[in-house]
């Protein structure tokens, strides 16, 4: 089963992808356990943040793949009778649109959304998380901006490539597809 999981920021979206992506690889054929981190940590913040998300897998029995950008990639380092979590589009997409050196990639959107698309037709089993940055009324710079419908061109690729499509909303899991073949695994995160 191939799913996406969107929502605010702090909501519970990681931990609940996590016990997803555990509960996918009790799947017949599944043979390994794998977290995709994208996140590549540019201050005290982000280190938090990734001490949280290790802390919390750390005996859920995952492989953990880095890989910052050119997400593809990660097909050539792994098993793909797999169970996958991607975590997250967002930090992917800020990886790929703001390399190092400064610049700004016009089309790390296609570039990001043909490599996740390749991930998930080519993988039995994926959960993929990303942040719903989308429900403010402010107008933002361009660049800021560019990067909003990056993400929601990357976001809604994922959507349609996947059997399942989740909301978190304030620790509330809301099912917009494929709910018939979810199996009831959703509700509140605890």
């Amino acid at each position: 089963m191939k799913i996406f999981i969107s929502g605010g920021c702090k909501n519970g979206k990681s931990y609940y992808a996590q016990h997803l992506a555990k509960a996918q690889r009790e799947c017949p054929g599944t043979v390994s356990l794998y977290y995709i981190a994208t996140m590549k940590p540019v201050d005290a913040e982000d280190e938090e943040r990734i001490l949280r998300h290790k802390h919390e897998r750390a005996n859920l029995g995952f492989t953990t793949l880095e890989q910052h950008v050119d997400i593809e990639k990660i097909l050539d380092k792994c098993d793909h009778h797999a169970s996958f979590l991607l975590d997250s589009l967002t930090a992917l997409l800020a990886n790929e649109m703001f390399p190092p050196d400064g610049s700004v990639s016009k089309h790390a959107a296609e570039k990001t959304a043909d490599g996740l698309s390749r991930i998930i037709a080519s993988v039995n089993n994926i959960v993929i998380v990303s942040d719903y940055i989308f429900s403010d009324a402010l107008v933002y710079d361009p660049l800021t901006e560019k990067y909003r419908e990056s993400l929601a061109q990357i976001d809604q690729a994922a959507a349609k490539s996947c059997d399942v499509v989740l909301e978190i909303a304030y620790t509330n899991v809301i099912v917009h597809k494929g709910n018939e073949g979810f199996g009831g695994l959703y509700g509140k995160i605890r």
